[in-house]
C-alpha cells in the first residue's frame, strides 16, 4: 500500500479535516517539548473514538506502517516523538476527551485517553472527590500519556504512581482488536493483571484509549509550608519526623536546591514570596479532615519544635490557599525556568530515601571534579526518593557544547544510582533518551523478558518503534 492510498484510507476513517499531511500542519507533532528530538511522519491522524482508533490501527497494521501514539506531547524522553529512521503514522488521542462516567459511591471515574489531567482533577472535585495525580504539566498533559509513562508527580508519597491509581483499561492492540478491561474492581484475582503490561509501556504494546481511575474523598483541610534547611540529610530526618507526627496526612514533601529556586526567580516573573536564603528547601503539604485551623495549628506546632532543635532554619506557613499556590508555583516552575535558561543534561533518578544525602554528596563531588564550572540543579520528590538531578554550565552559551559531555555525565550519575540500588528512570520513562542506558543497568534476564512480551503482543514491531527497547 503506497502512502497516498494509506492517507486516503485513514481520511475515510477520521474525516479529511482530522488528517494532517503537510509539514506545516504536522510540525507540532514531530518534535518533543524539550526540543531535543525531531522526527518524520507520513501523516498525523486524530481519531475521535475507540472504534476510530481501532480502524486506524487495523489499516496501519495491514500496510505494515509503524504507529506513534501521542497525547499532550509533554514527554521528557522523546517517547511520543516519531523517529527519523522510518516513516510512521502519528496517532493523536487529543479528541478522545470524554469523561464516560463518575461513580462517587465506588470512588471511580471512567475517562478517555485524551482528557487533560487538570480537567480530570476539576471534574473529580466537582463531584466532591479527589483525583490526586498532580504534576507540573497537568494543564496540558493527557491521561493516556500519564498512563503510558506511569507518571508520578508530587503526591506519590500518599497516593502512589499512576499505576496505583488505575483499576481498569481499554486498549487497542497492535492488530486493531480492542481489549475492554474497564473494570472498577479493587479485587479481581482472575489471572494475569493485563492492565499492568500497558501502564508504563510508553505505547510500545498498544494504545490506551480509556481507563477506570481511583478517586478519593476530597480533603477539606490542606496546609502548605516552605522550610529553609541546611542539607539533604536534614531533609530526610524531617521527612521521618513528619511521617511520625502526621502519618498519611503528609501528602507531599518536595526537596528544592537554592540553585533551582534561583532559576525560577530569574525567569518566572511574579513568583517572589519572601523566603530566607538557604542552600536547600522543603515544600510540604499536610491534608485531611475538614478543620483548616486545627491542621494549621498542628503543623505550626511541629515547625516551632523543629526551629527550636535546629532541624530547620526558617519556615513560611501559608495562611491562605492563594499563598499556598504561590509556594507551589515556585516548585512547579522549575522545569519551565530550566527550559528558558537553555539546554541542560537531565536525570530523573530514584534511590532509597535514606541514601539521597549520600547520592547528592558523592555525585556533586565527582561531577565538580570532572567538569569545572558545572552547575547542578537538584530538586524532586523526597517523599518517594525521586530526584531530578540536572547539569549545565553557568554561562548559557556554553551549554550547546556541554551537551556533548552527556555520556560521561551519565556514567557518573547512573553508575552511582545503580550502586546505591536505585533506578535511572523514576517517573519520566525511557523513550528514546534512555534506551541504550537500559541495556547497561537492566539484567539480560529482564531485557529478554521485556522483549518476549513485545514479540508476543506486537510481533511486527509496529507500535512506537525505537522506544524503550
Amino acid at each position: 500500500m503506497n502512502n497516498a492510498t494509506l492517507i486516503r484510507k485513514l481520511a475515510d476513517i477520521v474525516g479529511a479535516g482530522q488528517l494532517l499531511s503537510t509539514l506545516e500542519a504536522m510540525a507540532p507533532h514531530l518534535g518533543d517539548w524539550r526540543g531535543r528530538y525531531q522526527g518524520v511522519a507520513i501523516c498525523v491522524v486524530r481519531p475521535a473514538s475507540t472504534a476510530e482508533v481501532a480502524a486506524v490501527v487495523g489499516v496501519c497494521a495491514q500496510a505494515g506502517v509503524p504507529m506513534v501514539p501521542q497525547g499532550g506531547n509533554t514527554s521528557l524522553c522523546g517517547a511520543a516523538t516519531p523517529g527519523r529512521e522510518a516513516l510512521a503514522v502519528v496517532i493523536s488521542l487529543s479528541r478522545l476527551k470524554r469523561v464516560r462516567a463518575i461513580d462517587p459511591a465506588n470512588n471511580t471515574m471512567t475517562v478517555e485517553a485524551g482528557c487533560v489531567l487538570q480537567t480530570l482533577q476539576n471534574t473529580a472535585a466537582q463531584a466532591g472527590r479527589l483525583f490526586p495525580l498532580s504534576l507540573a504539566a497537568e494543564g496540558s498533559c493527557q491521561i493516556g500519556g500519564n498512563l503510558s509513562t506511569n507518571a508520578g508527580g508530587v503526591q506519590v508519597l500518599r497516593y502512589g504512581n499512576t499505576r496505583d491509581l488505575t483499576l481498569g483499561l481499554e486498549v487497542v492492540l497492535p492488530s486493531g482488536e480492542v481489549w475492554n478491561g474497564l473494570r472498577g474492581l479493587r479485587k479481581d484475582n482472575t489471572g494475569y493483571d493485563l492492565k499492568q503490561l500497558f501502564i508504563g509501556a510508553e505505547g510500545t504494546l498498544g494504545i490506551i484509549t480509556a481507563a477506570v481511575l481511583k478517586l478519593f474523598p476530597l480533603p477539606r483541610a490542606t496546609v502548605t509550608a516552605w522550610l529553609a534547611i541546611a542539607s539533604p540529610a536534614l531533609a530526610v530526618r524531617l521527612l521521618a519526623d513528619l511521617q511520625s507526627r502526621f502519618g498519611a496526612l503528609l501528602t507531599a514533601c518536595e526537596l528544592v536546591s537554592d540553585v533551582a529556586l534561583s532559576l525560577v526567580r530569574k525567569h518566572i516573573p511574579g513568583l517572589q514570596p519572601a523566603l530566607s536564603a538557604s542552600p536547600w528547601h522543603l515544600l510540604i503539604e499536610v491534608s485531611g479532615g475538614d478543620d483548616d485551623d486545627a491542621r494549621r495549628h498542628a503543623l505550626e506546632t511541629f515547625l516551632v519544635e523543629a526551629l527550636e532543635c535546629g532541624t530547620i532554619r526558617d519556615a513560611v506557613l501559608a495562611q491562605s490557599s492563594e499563598q499556598a499556590r504561590g509556594l507551589w508555583a515556585l516548585r512547579e516552575n522549575i522545569g519551565e525556568a530550566q527550559k528558558i535558561e537553555g539546554l541542560s543534561i537531565k536525570h530523573d533518578v530514584s534511590v532509597p530515601i535514606s541514601r539521597i544525602p549520600e547520592f547528592v554528596e558523592r555525585a556533586d563531588r565527582q561531577l565538580a571534579q570532572a567538569f569545572p564550572d558545572i552547575r547542578i540543579v537538584a530538586f524532586g520528590h523526597l517523599g518517594d526518593g525521586n530526584l531530578h538531578y540536572n547539569q549545565s554550565k553557568s554561562e548559557a552559551g556554553e551549554n550547546a557544547a556541554f551537551i556533548g559531555a552527556q555520556p560521561a555525565v551519565n556514567r557518573v550519575v547512573y553508575d552511582l544510582v545503580h550502586e546505591l540500588g536505585g533506578s535511572i528512570s523514576a517517573e519520566h520513562g525511557i523513550g528514546q533518551l534512555k534506551r541504550e542506558e537500559l541495556l547497561r543497568y537492566k539484567s539480560p534476564v529482564e531485557i529478554e523478558m521485556m522483549r518476549a512480551i513485545k514479540r508476543t503482543i506486537d510481533p511486527l514491531g509496529l507500535m512506537n518503534p525505537g522506544k524503550v527497547l
